[in-house]
């Protein structure tokens, strides 16, 4: 850039053309021709900063010939080899005079090399006697560690020494240092008080009668925090031993024998003081017992389970819970005759003697747990226990019952304590995670692998006791799948059973834990789910299938429908949802049954019902309908008889059919929103692309319900066809008036318009295919037969008009101009009368039938066909 201004105030552009620069810049002078730089060491192509461009140098002169180039160049040339030369002879002088100043130089350097070697062996030496006080001083640091290192090791052995003599002491175990006392104790000796020779543990310590005082005042007030006191020092000893071992010191193999004599002891005790106090707060005698002696026995039992769980003995404190309370009443309770004898009951303490009114309903979820101040082991809490409704003669609910109330007196308590323990050591576990900065995986696997080694004494004690004595010893009648019905009510039962037992439970963790049990997977997977779901399957749709192909014949039909083949779909449908069939895991499977009964009925429907005749739509549509299309009625052959037999059942077959559509989608929704619905499991739901199970079973009932207009189209064709057949009967009017000796004026409408409407009454009147049709479809069905009766009839009178303007045409033509006797003037009144007779008895008829119309509720005023056939028929005969 600075090149670049440079060149630019020299006078050149980058193209190496000079600029003017005194020039002003109006547009006269921008068109002017630059001019060509002459060549220096300001030129722009010209700059040692750059490689030289021979193409760009030449295209930055165009309109120069080669010999002004050559000549420029050479000129060029010749200024930079003057230059060359004037830096040659400026510099020469300094050039000349480099070497006279060297002289003598090489003997000055030598005599500086001669002290180096003296000064290189000086140094040496230095740095020798450096490095031996470094290795001294090494050396005392190391001595120091090591001295430093043995008297912690000395420290931690003697806290470690001093722990177990303490430990000994608080758990008055006797000692190695006893015999001093002037006793001494050989080999068999230390056998007998549970001590070896060289170590090991020996389990069956021998007591002497101070002992056994010692022992009997382990139960005193305040023994629990003792041994809370003991189970902390004995943590602090294995950490000691712990690190101690790590050094590999025989030490700790020496005292090891004394270390598991004092795990051994302190677990005894441990568990002596917590059976004793876990029997005292559920034994019988309990509610004679003060204030103050249940709140010492709840301090204890509480005391008991930290000092469990500090020691991570949470399998100990329930072995022991498992031995004293669960196992006993387990084995006196459940064995293989027990759904075979009466029940005794379980001695409770008052709280439970009105627990009836805590009856559980079938499929009671659990809710809210307890409190935290609740306290299980008081008689006012006992009676809130949910039950299972019993039956008579439903022994396996009173069994149930019997387990649940031991729960609720006997566990509750060590329940809820041990969830307290638990869940303030998983607070107390989290927090030192948390303090520990570990990441939020690590955190949540190493918590997760906490929740593991903890109390849960509804998974591991209750539910596996009472879980594998019912699969031992009651699973051949629990389990028996081949009675449905009993396997139904089993499952609901033990369903219901589970859940009650879920409701005690003093968390959901419990719960969950207990739901993860290998005994609870393993009692779940003993119910033969599918195989109940095919016996049910093949009694449903075997049943079902029977009727609809007619080797069963159904005498009983529900209300509302006409045929049993649609009563007897709709029961297989509520019974898919009935109290004694529906299990709730088999949900997906009886939903998947009921669409498939309702696309079965379809798929019958599609069978049974007659195909849709091919009737032309000009039967009631097109007015100049061929009158010869119209068969004579005849009512008395055997062919209309047969027709019209035809039609009476096809009728009420349509009918029956639209009877059963409507009846079964009303029943089958009001099914989905009393049971179905609330039963029915929540389908998973993937956005916006997935339907509700509401939405399916509409679907389902869809291609039913389509059936619909096209079977009231066909009874509508149906009733046309039957009532167009009586308007044959208007072509004989007026022949009858013509053949009549007596003529006189009609005064009444003719037979044969009562009978035009009346299977259109017979078909929606009482007794009627249509009756319970008549209100949904009765005014469209009549209003629709009788626009297309009008229509015929209209087009009847049009053609007979037709008819006898020709035939009085062809009369006119027949008659002579002049008459001898003067009769054609008579003749002629009297058939202007005739066809006055007729068009008054049109006029009758088409009153009549409009009367007939307007009592079947057609609103006649307002009908355009009818209105033309009143016209039509006003106009015939004129």
């Amino acid at each position: 850039m600075a090149e670049t201004s440079e060149a630019q105030r020299a006078g050149y552009n980058d193209t190496g053309l000079a600029i003017d620069l005194g020039r002003s810049s109006s547009p006269s002078s921008q068109h002017e021709l630059p001019l060509l730089a002459p060549l220096s060491h300001d030129h722009p192509l010209l700059r040692s900063s750059q490689p030289f461009d021979v193409d760009e140098f030449l295209l930055s002169r165009p309109n120069m010939s080669l010999h002004d180039l050559r000549f420029e160049l050479r000129s060029f040339l010749g200024e930079l080899k003057e230059e060359l030369v004037q830096l040659i002879n400026d510099d020469y002088a300094a050039f000349i005079s480099l070497s006279t100043d060297l002289r003598g130089e090489g003997a000055r350097l030598e005599r500086l090399h001669w002290p180096l070697a003296s000064l290189k062996g000086e140094i040496q030496k230095s740095r020798s006697e450096l490095l031996d006080v470094q290795a001294a001083v090494q050396h005392k640091l190391a001595e120091r560690a090591a001295l430093r290192e043995k008297k912690a090791l000395l420290q931690l052995l003697m806290k470690l020494s001093d722990s177990v003599v303490r430990l000994e002491s608080l758990l008055m175990i006797s000692s190695p240092q006893d015999s001093v006392a002037g006793v001494s104790m050989t080999s068999t000796d230390l056998a007998n008080v549970g001590m070896r020779d060289g170590g090991g543990l020996s389990i069956g310590l021998q007591l002497t009668g101070a002992d056994d005082d010692n022992r009997d005042d382990r139960s005193r007030p305040g023994q629990a925090k003792h041994l809370a006191r003991v189970a902390t020092e004995y943590t602090q000893l294995l950490y000691h031993a712990q690190k101690a071992r790590s050094e590999k010191c025989a030490f700790v193999e020496e005292v090891q024998w004394r270390i598991e004599r004092i795990k051994s002891t302190l677990s005894r005790d441990l568990d002596h003081l917590f059976s004793h106090t876990l029997l005292a707060l559920t034994s019988s005698s309990v509610e004679n017992a003060t204030s103050t002696d249940k709140a010492r026995w709840m301090a204890d039992l509480t005391e008991c389970l930290r000092t469990y769980d500090v020691l991570r003995s949470w399998r100990d404190a329930e072995e022991v819970v498992r031995r004293d309370l669960v196992l006993p009443f387990v084995k006196s309770t459940i064995f293989s005759g027990a759904l075979t004898v009466a029940q005794s009951p379980v001695l409770v303490r008052a709280g439970l003697e009105n627990s009836k009114s805590g009856l559980m309903s079938p499929r009671t979820p659990f809710t809210s747990f307890l409190g935290p101040k609740f306290n299980p082991f008081e008689s006012a809490n006992v009676a809130s226990l949910p039950l299972l409704p019993e039956e008579e003669g439903d022994v396996l609910a009173s069994l149930y019952n019997t387990i649940l109330r031991f729960v609720q007196v006997n566990c509750l308590g060590v329940m809820e304590l041990a969830e307290k323990v638990s869940a303030k050591s998983r607070k107390e576990n989290m927090k030192t995670l948390n303090l520990a900065g570990l990441t939020q995986l690590s955190t949540i696997r190493d918590s997760s692998e906490a929740n593991k080694e903890e109390f849960d004494v509804l998974g591991n004690v209750i539910w596996t006791e009472i879980g594998r004595a019912i699969m031992e010893e009651l699973g051949s009648v629990v389990f028996a799948v081949g009675r449905p019905a009993d396997f139904q009510k089993n499952y609901v039962t033990t369903d219901n059973f589970i859940t009650a037992l879920e409701h005690m439970s003093p968390s959901l963790h419990c719960v969950s834990k207990m739901r993860a049990h290998p005994i609870y997977i393993s009692f779940q997977r003993r119910w033969q789910l599918p195989v109940y779901f095919q016996l049910r399957w093949r009694e449903i749709v075997g049943r079902l299938e029977d009727i609809l192909s007619g080797a069963m014949p159904s005498s009983t039909v529900e209300e509302g429908f006409a045929t049993p083949q649609a009563s007897a779909v709709y029961h297989a449908v509520q019974s898919c949802w009935s109290s004694e069939i529906y299990i709730p895991e088999l949900g997906h499977r009886f939903w998947r049954l009921t669409l498939q009964i309702l696309s079965r009925y379809n798929a019958f429907l599609e069978e049974t019902l007659p195909k849709r005749q091919n009737v032309d739509n000009s039967l009631s549509t097109d007015p100049t309908y061929s009158e010869s299309r119209v068969p004579t009625p005849s009512l008395s052959g055997n062919s209309s008889q047969d027709s019209s037999a035809a039609d009476e059942v096809m009728l009420k077959q349509f009918a029956s059919t639209i009877l059963d559509i409507r009846t079964l989608q009303q029943r089958v929704n009001d099914l989905w929103q009393r049971e179905i619905g609330m039963l029915m499991p929540e389908t998973p739901s993937d956005g916006d692309q997935t339907q509700s199970s509401e939405d399916i079973l509409r679907e389902s009932l869809e291609p039913l319900t389509s059936r619909i207009p096209e079977l009231s189209s066909s009874i509508m064709q149906a009733l046309i066809r039957r009532c167009v057949e009586t308007l044959g009967l208007v072509r004989s009017i007026p022949s009858q008036y013509r053949a009549m000796s007596k003529k006189r004026d009609p005064t009444e409408p003719s037979y044969f318009v009562a009978t035009i409407l009346q299977p259109v009454r017979h078909f929606l009147g009482p007794g009627g295919p249509g009756e319970s049709l008549s209100a949904e479809f009765g005014h469209e069905w009549t209003t629709s037969v009788f626009d297309a009766v009008t229509t015929r009839y209209t087009s009847h009178l049009n053609n007979m008009k037709k008819t006898e303007d020709s035939l009085r045409r062809y009369k006119k033509g027949k008659k002579s101009a002049f008459s001898l006797f003067g009769g054609g003037s008579s003749r002629d009144e009297e058939e202007g009368k005739d066809e006055d007779r007729v068009r008054a008895q049109m006029g009758l008829d088409v009153e009549a039938l409009g009367q007939d119309a307007l009592a079947m509720g057609v609103d006649v005023e307002n009908n355009e066909a009818f209105k033309t056939l009143k016209l039509t028929a006003m106009q015939s005969g004129e």
